[in-house]
């Protein structure tokens, strides 16, 4: 690893998310939402992958990069509108992953590889984006499960074991392993939803 070229993106993709207008607090303190979501994917696979490739730790730093540009209410609110946004969304933050590391002084070909793992291809057959992907679930669970229950009361017992277990079956063993180990901070109050719907 080139340590300067690999600082340099990962100060351009932390600036970028700077520039996020919504906010989000952490321990009292106020963070832009995709930096400080940028953060938690870089602390969580420290914690459960630090031996990831470089690869892999700069599509997990940019994972959102600049997610609010594409807003979810831009696209027709159905089935085949969130389809279109998510497919969207996948191209968008790796065209502007790719653009910032090649400013910094990345090659086509690893920036290509890093823009894979980004747009989720090859998952459950590219290890490196299985990998990010088990990042990204794993934050979910600790992070933001809570606040998506406290968004969704309409949502019965049945729909959250559902939620649950799509959310599992894209995870590794080793994910699952990690999660239920107690290395993982799961969402007290739905700690026996999880529980279920993973038995």
């Amino acid at each position: 690893m080139n340590q300067e070229i690999y600082q340099a993106a990962i100060i351009a993709f932390d600036q970028a998310n700077s520039e996020d207008p919504n906010r989000e607090m952490s321990d009292g303190i106020e963070y832009p939402k995709e930096l400080l979501y940028a953060r938690r994917m870089t602390e969580m696979q420290e914690r459960y992958a630090p031996e990831a490739s470089e690869a892999v730790k700069l599509a997990v730093r940019a994972q959102h990069i600049q997610r609010w540009k594409s807003a979810r209410r831009d696209f027709p609110m159905d089935r085949t509108g969130y389809l279109q946004w998510r497919t969207g969304l996948y191209k968008f933050h790796a065209q502007t992953a790719g653009n910032l590391m090649k400013q910094a002084g990345y090659d086509d070909e690893f920036i290509q590889r890093v823009s894979a793992i980004i747009s989720k291809k090859g998952l459950k057959v590219n290890p490196e984006t299985q990998l990010m992907e088990d990042v990204a679930d794993l934050v979910f669970i600790e992070y933001y499960m809570t606040g998506f229950a406290t968004s969704h009361p309409e949502y019965d017992e049945e729909k959250w074991i559902l939620i649950i277990k799509k959310t599992w079956q894209k995870m590794s063993p080793r994910a699952h392993e990690f999660a239920l180990s107690g290395r993982l901070a799961l969402p007290e109050a739905l700690v026996p939803l999880i529980l279920k719907a993973v038995s």
